[in-house]
């Protein structure tokens, strides 16, 4: 049955495959659940299904799921696609939610993704953040930088992530993939270690605490090209999200930092589009004389006006990614407005279009 659903979503090329007792089994198609079936699975046949999940997954234990109440992994079903699964007890019972990851690197053309991102990969130093909100495509896109770094540089790439997602074969590079929980105990051991291993660049899946932001901004300040993620949205508010997890004492000194290691922010967002699929939005800023002067004068919230007068530079606000897409027709005028960082300023904007 389980493996049956996720051919289903391959085929049907859904994003995600909710598992949730009490109602039928759903996939996430262009960014709408839709549901599959007339029967909603109860408690019992969800307890079974969730058991093959794990026998699918190459005999995973449930034990984490049993003492934690969740478990994230990922595993591949040969021939169909790889997933990555987050399996937890809700209401006393247990539930999935499961990403389709395709075993085939995703073309950026495809995606969309500007050059100027992708240029990324000629980075040798410094720290590069991809933000915005759960499942706006964050790893996709650094599956593609990965991928670029791969394809046409001659270096060792780490990459810490929980869990794996994309497989990287090894190209003009050597990749290490490192999965935290399996292969490392934390990101931040994982990340110490990663610095003894000769690193070129290193891909940190997501800067969730203090101390994995101190460690990653520590990595980037000694030579390497530190590449990660936050779930922000918008560079200014990355650099204060940055800024606000050090304590007061410190934040001017980290200020300094930053305004010394971070290369890049790209911020992205996936939007519906007018044909029922997403397309994605991005705030691209690279750091330029002004920006490091702002960040170390705390003048944060005037980053966003010299984003948008550095086009030549390659940046981008996301009102003016977004103002792009609804000129081409790609997205709704309502969808523009609701994704915009200030509604009622993008309201305006587009009367005068």
């Amino acid at each position: 049955m389980i493996e049956e659903i996720l051919k289903q979503a391959v085929a049907e090329h859904a994003s995600d495959i909710f598992l949730i007792p009490g109602m039928a089994y759903g996939f996430k198609l262009g960014g709408t659940i839709v549901h599959k079936g007339e029967e909603k699975i109860f408690q019992e046949e969800m307890n079974r299904l969730i058991t093959e999940l794990y026998h699918t997954a190459g005999e995973r234990s449930m034990e984490r799921v049993t003492s934690c109440g969740d478990d994230d992994f990922s595993f591949a079903v040969p021939g169909v696609a790889r997933f990555r699964a987050n399996v937890f007890r809700q209401r006393n019972s247990l539930a999935a939610v499961i990403r389709v990851v395709n075993f085939e690197l995703p073309d950026p053309k495809e995606l969309h993704l500007p050059q100027t991102i992708i240029n990324i990969a000629k980075m040798t130093k410094g720290l590069v953040l991809v933000t915005g909100p759960a499942g706006s495509g964050k790893s996709t896109t650094l599956a593609c930088v990965i991928d670029e770094i791969n394809k046409t540089r001659n270096a060792h790439v780490i990459t810490l992530e929980d869990p794996i997602e994309y497989l990287h074969r090894h190209k003009k590079s050597v990749v290490t993939q490192r999965e935290i929980g399996t292969d490392t105990e934390s990101y931040v051991s994982g990340l110490r270690a990663s610095l003894r291993q000769a690193p070129d660049v290193i891909l940190l899946g997501e800067m969730r605490d203090f101390e994995t932001i101190k460690t990653a901004m520590t990595a980037a300040e000694t030579g390497h090209l530190v590449i990660s993620t936050l779930h922000t949205v918008g560079a200014a508010n990355t650099i204060d999200r940055i800024i606000d997890s050090f304590p007061p004492d410190q934040q001017q000194q980290i200020r300094i930092q930053i305004s010394m290691v971070m290369q890049a922010v790209i911020s992205q967002q996936l939007i519906p589009t007018t044909d029922g699929k997403e397309i994605p939005a991005f705030e691209i800023m690279f750091l330029n004389n002004a920006i490091r002067n702002m960040i170390r004068e705390a003048k944060i919230h005037q980053i966003d006006s010299v984003i948008s007068t550095a086009q030549e530079e390659g940046m981008i606000t996301m009102d003016a990614s977004l103002i792009q897409l609804y000129k081409n027709g790609r997205i709704s005028r309502e969808n523009a407005v609701i994704y915009s960082s200030n509604s009622e300023l993008m309201g305006k904007k587009l009367n005068r279009i």
